[in-house]
């Protein structure tokens, strides 16, 4: 066996643990998920072939507009942890330097040594009727009495982009980390002010990290279940939470998986919409 014998053989034992984790726990699990979807119970234990499932997803308006309200919701989510995550990624990544760069660093990472859960029950204690933000109300004197902040569409998007913010941050300061002093200083030589160095050089060359940011924070917006049914409440309306309802409370495995491929399909054109309006390409963003 020759040298490139040798490094085939290695490649592909490289690949082998990967490409079994593929198979096994994304494309069959996925496949078997489409199966149960596209059949119907005609007897106990038999089944058919059919659409039912996904007729009734159009069929009744609780289904899709959860579907949508999601989207939106997550949509929007991604768009306010961007509009965060970019000054402080800008602040770690341009302005500090040496021992301060990698405290602040260090610091958005502290709250994701816990569990989700924890930083998710943290906010309830915070938001609640007798919680610390209520009671510092009271005293300002801003309100007469408590406030309940829990429970509603704001107390989602808080835990949201919490919960997010780190995966936003993390592939900003990879790209603006390789943005050169030079180019901006260029920028401003000639004759180009704040915004304008914003908008035709630091973004552009940023792009990468923030389209690879935004999928990643839109997925895992889109697909949490514990921060909407936590601060949301048991009506937050949130598309996960139907999807447990059909297959924990229901057990109907077959809407169930239905609502499951349409939550694929659409993080899947919302992915793919974006990249076209961004103008960058998967592989590409990848590879950055």
């Amino acid at each position: 066996m020759n040298h490139g014998d040798h490094q085939k053989l290695f490649f592909w034992l490289l690949l082998a643990p990967f490409a079994l984790w593929l198979i096994l726990l994304i494309f069959i699990p996925h496949l078997d998920m489409l199966s149960i979807a596209l059949r119907e119970r005609v007897a106990p234990r038999e089944y058919a072939f059919s659409l039912a499932n996904f007729q009734a997803f159009f069929t009744e308006p609780l289904y899709w507009r959860t579907f949508l309200r999601t989207a939106l919701m997550s949509i929007l989510a991604t768009a306010l942890t961007l509009l965060i995550a970019f000054p402080v990624a800008w602040y770690i990544a341009k302005i500090l330097r040496g021992r301060s760069k990698s405290l602040l660093f260090l610091l958005c990472l502290i709250p994701f040594w816990v569990s989700e859960l924890v930083r998710t029950y943290g906010w309830m204690i915070l938001l609640r009727e007798t919680g610390v933000v209520s009671r510092v109300l009271q005293w300002s004197g801003l309100v007469d009495g408590p406030v309940e902040m829990l429970y509603n569409d704001a107390a989602i998007l808080l835990g949201l982009v919490y919960n997010a913010l780190l995966f936003m941050v993390v592939p900003l300061v990879t790209a603006l980390d390789s943005l050169s002093d030079e180019l901006v200083e260029a920028s401003y030589d000639l004759g180009g002010n704040s915004l304008s160095t914003l908008r035709f050089v630091v973004i552009p060359h940023a792009m990468p990290g923030i389209v690879s940011g935004c999928i990643i924070v839109f997925m895992l917006t889109l697909g949490n279940y514990l921060t909407p049914t936590l601060l949301g409440g048991k009506d937050s309306l949130w598309f996960t939470g139907q999807i447990y309802t059909q297959f924990i409370t229901r057990f109907n495995w077959e809407l169930g998986s239905a609502f499951g491929v349409l939550l694929l399909i659409l993080s899947s054109v919302i992915v793919w919409l974006g990249l076209r309006l961004s103008g960058q390409t998967l592989s590409g963003t990848l590879a950055r």
